[in-house]
């Protein structure tokens, strides 16, 4: 499988793991749902602003247009929790035009950007777009323990169930 590939396949699975969670969290009562349950970012919704943070308002400028925005990874983005579903819904479907927009040379290059500490930074392309696939699937995980600690029922979202899902 050539890099392209790959992250085609990973851009799919950040869409359908995605909406797959977000269905399961929206049977959260509001008060599980911003209730602190001992996540890096406290709540359900703290680890849902995160990830709009990081991979929508942070990654993707990074990758899209060579932009290093200054936000904090805490930020509350989007308060009410419809309009944040939507969001990162409507965010997990942007990265897979991009993708297919790389010519394949690009995934052996190097992707350069600002921290938000100011200090400039260069990683190579394929290691970093990794991360952010890597990191959603991080965080997801966190929310799913956290809906099995609230009584909730959780999602598969294992990437060998998407793969099953598109043989049948």
């Amino acid at each position: 499988m050539r890099a392209v590939q790959h992250f085609q396949m990973l851009a799919r699975y950040n869409v359908w793991a995605t909406h797959r969670l977000l269905e399961a969290v929206e049977k959260l009562s509001d008060d599980a749902y911003r209730r602190d349950v001992g996540l890096f970012f406290k709540s359900v919704h703290g680890t849902l602003n995160h990830l709009l943070v990081t991979e929508h308002m942070l990654w993707y400028p990074r990758f899209a247009r060579g932009e290093s925005p200054k936000l904090a990874l805490d930020a509350e983005i989007e308060p009410v929790r419809e309009r944040l579903a939507q969001a990162l819904k409507g965010g997990t479907g942007n990265w897979k035009p991009l993708i297919d927009s790389w010519p394949a040379e690009r995934f052996e290059g190097k992707l350069s950007y600002t921290r938000m500490n100011g200090q400039a930074m260069s990683l190579p392309f394929i290691g970093a777009l990794t991360h952010v696939f890597n990191h959603g699937t991080h965080h997801r995980g966190q929310i799913t323990a956290a809906l099995t600690m609230l009584g909730q029922p959780c999602p598969e979202l294992d990437l060998v169930w998407m793969l099953q899902e598109d043989n049948r």
